[in-house]
């Protein structure tokens, strides 16, 4: 796929979250089913704050970069079988709750439709600044290894996509029927 097609399906995932956004209410995006698990409204929290801060912030590092890295990181094997598949393994991530990762819970659904539409917009711009973007240039991945912008951008989409099966899990427990 080329980036105009990946950023095709990035638009259709966010207006899938978009349009299912209207029939939730605040109590259900506040619900968690365990306390050490997220809320619908902290799922999609994690999605925002992942895309700007992790993808789009990763993009623009590959982007102002003087020159390639001396000492070029490589993909993990984990990084390498996420590109091959497109996409994550249908599994559970669980991650140790933490105050820099886990998300708040959500003031508004505003706050979450107008983070979604900022994401959006703001994939929408970087998707022509990829084709000036060396490949040669990475930016690490905590787990997955060195990515290059066009990588980041691609796994910003895989990232949500892998999110559907959280949110089937949520909409189960919340008795919710889309």
């Amino acid at each position: 796929m080329n980036t105009k097609e990946y950023l095709q399906r990035f638009e259709d995932t966010v207006n899938i979250y978009l349009q299912d956004l209207e029939a939730y209410n605040m109590e259900q995006l506040l619900l968690k089913p365990q306390e050490d698990k997220w809320s619908m409204g902290q799922m999609y929290l994690h999605l925002i704050q992942s895309a700007q801060f992790m993808g789009l912030r990763n993009i623009e590092v590959c982007r102002v970069m003087d020159t390639t890295p001396e000492t070029a990181e490589v993909k993990t094997d984990a990084g390498k079988a996420v590109f091959e598949i497109e996409g994550f393994l249908p599994t559970s991530i669980q991650v140790p709750p933490s105050k820099e990762y886990t998300p708040l819970q959500p003031v508004s659904k505003e706050q979450l439709s107008e983070g979604l539409h900022l994401v959006l917009k703001k994939m929408r711009e970087v998707e022509p600044l990829l084709a000036g973007i060396p490949t040669t240039r990475t930016s690490p991945h905590p787990r997955l290894g060195a990515l290059n912008a066009y990588e980041w951008f691609y796994l910003t989409e895989m990232h949500y996509r892998h999110h559907f099966l959280q949110k089937k899990r949520l909409e189960e427990f919340l008795e919710i029927k889309i």
